[in-house]
């Protein structure tokens, strides 16, 4: 094969209609489990009513749509749940001021949806100052100094809860863990792209045997409870609710925006450098953000959780060499419709506490692990006490703030929540103290782990 048929952006449309729907399928089993993971997480810190799988997978077919015609159809992303707001859900699920004091869990769910409804309408700031002073001058404000100790803090502040869930079975939890480790690292073909799937898959079936041999949670509960199952319809509409607004909601997930608006930097660079097209200019970078955000808000206003560009659906897209964003689409179609069967959310509802912590134990150090990335592939000098004092700052308020900051403003209770503070702190010590020299494109390596790179492709 010549380098120019390996360059090739194949038309969907000339593979025929049955590739063109397998390749869809493809991706759509590559989002699936990452996707439906983040209610399964939300729902065992809301105790059973946290994210509905049919809401979710509803939006993340919904809102990809909505993105590719923000995108003028140009951009093969697939959007999925965001796990960078997992921090978020789990602090509002326990914050005990105010309103929220007299709330059971249930009630206390719309606030956090609300919360994230105003953190997508931040990506349309971001997008609105990209085009009108660009890109070099908005990025001098969050270098990674800043961005990779907030994710580093994302990732740490979730670690208790993946200790939690897995010591319910530390045997499950084990096994669940093991299998993302193999198929990540030695796995072949598409079973390397999709680890978390399968973890959840063979983990599962293991559940079975194990609950069918009688063994049991460490508190001697069953394993798997099948019931809610027998009683779920095949066909149904997805349970949406109406988000709701509270201060303290908002300032505990509208900060997280500041990691996840970097997240989409960096994907929308590496979509970029596999498909060698510069969608940064375009359809632009403002383009991805407006439709980003808006599908997050979208999402989050009837009851969904944030999107995100997938980089697993990136992985996919190297690997079939099929660049069509018509592919992407169809994938967005299976989603939805998925979103309408109810029994098979009851099936995924019945996933053991065990098997999250296991997975968790990966997703929620590979978050504070990319943080890390992000300040070693940019190079952050930290012989410089500027960037030390800023990192310091961040790491410390972000781990240290368990309860966050409450404070009253007339007769309401406002909490600022450990990343909150860790945000705020960041930014406004890299805008006043002396010595910023960070030059936006200056390491197209390191840009295009974390952001825009301007040629598309990593310099050796």
């Amino acid at each position: 094969m010549s380098e120019a048929e390996k360059n090739e952006i194949y038309d969907a449309r000339k593979l025929g209609t049955g590739r063109m729907l397998l390749l869809g399928l493809q991706h759509m089993f590559a989002m699936f489990g990452a996707t439906i993971l983040v209610p399964i997480l939300v729902n065992s810190y809301f105790k059973g009513e946290g994210l509905s799988v049919q809401v979710t997978l509803f939006f993340a077919g919904i809102g990809t749509l909505f993105f590719h015609l923000c995108t003028k159809l140009k951009v093969p992303a697939f959007l999925g749940s965001s796990f960078a707001f997992l921090g978020g859900f789990a602090t509002v699920a326990e914050l005990n001021v105010g309103k929220f004091a007299s709330m059971n869990y249930g009630e206390k769910l719309p606030y956090a949806c609300g919360g994230i409804f105003v953190a997508g309408l931040l990506y349309l700031v971001l997008a609105l100052i990209i085009k009108l002073v660009g890109v070099k001058r908005v990025m001098r404000f969050l270098p990674p100094v800043v961005t990779g100790p907030i994710i580093i803090c994302i990732g740490l502040g979730l670690a208790p809860s993946a200790v939690s869930n897995a010591s319910t079975c530390w045997p499950l939890a084990i096994i669940a863990f093991a299998v993302v480790v193999i198929f990540n690292i030695w796995g072949k073909g598409m079973f390397r792209i999709i680890p978390i799937l399968m973890g959840v898959v063979i983990s599962y079936v293991i559940a079975l045997l194990m609950n069918a041999a009688g063994f049991t949670n460490a508190d001697g509960t069953p394993i798997l409870n099948f019931a809610p199952i027998a009683q779920a319809s095949w066909v149904g509409l997805p349970p949406f609710l109406i988000a709701r607004f509270d201060i303290s909601a908002i300032l505990v997930m509208a900060p997280i925006a500041l990691a996840t608006m970097m997240e989409h930097i960096g994907d929308i660079s590496a979509i970029s450098a596999t498909t060698k097209k510069n969608f940064i200019e375009d359809p632009g970078l403002h383009r991805t953000l407006l439709g980003d955000g808006l599908a997050t808000s979208l999402a989050a206003l009837f009851g969904g959780p944030a999107n995100t560009t997938y980089g697993e659906n990136t992985g996919v897209l190297e690997l079939s060499k099929v660049f069509d964003p018509r592919v992407v689409r169809i994938a967005a179609a299976y989603a939805v419709v998925l979103s309408f069967i109810p029994k098979i959310s009851q099936i995924i509802g019945t996933m053991p506490s065990a098997i999250i912590g296991g997975i968790s134990f990966i997703l929620y150090g590979m978050i504070s692990a990319i943080g890390v990335r992000n300040i070693v592939e940019n190079r952050v000098d930290f012989t410089k006490s500027r960037n030390l004092i800023i990192a310091a700052v961040i790491l410390v308020s972000g781990l240290g703030f368990s309860d966050g900051l409450t404070f009253t403003i007339g007769s309401t209770s406002v909490t600022l929540t450990a990343l909150a503070l860790a945000a705020i702190l960041g930014i406004v010590l890299n805008a006043v103290l002396p010595g910023n020299d960070y030059q936006f494109g200056a390491n197209p390596k390191g840009d295009i782990n974390r952001g825009v790179s301007f040629n598309n492709h990593e310099e050796d």
